[in-house]
């Protein structure tokens, strides 16, 4: 299993509506982070799980499904995550 699908599957905890997972690592490729083998990702989340809260709240929530991960094997992560109402986009009853 590659790094992107390990992030998919802790990720789906959420159960996600929407899930996307940028791999930006070839773009920092001399960068001290991804010479010691860090990737940089980017991710788009939309969960019911986020409804309520705020986004620090959200990152934590991330951060904690993905924590064994850092700071080896991901370096860098930036997060956009959603609840379903925000984007208009509820794909589930």
């Amino acid at each position: 299993m590659n790094l992107e699908e390990l992030i998919r599957q802790r990720l789906s905890r959420f159960s996600p509506e929407s899930l996307e997972v940028f791999d930006d690592s070839s773009e920092h490729a001399g960068h001290a982070g991804a010479r010691d083998g860090g990737g940089h990702f980017q991710l788009v989340i939309v969960a019911r799980e986020f409804a309520g809260k705020t986004a620090v709240a959200r990152h934590r929530l991330v951060y904690d499904a993905l924590s064994d991960l850092m700071p080896k094997q991901i370096h860098a992560l930036a997060i956009r995550a959603y609840a379903p109402e925000e984007l208009g986009t509820s794909a589930k009853g």
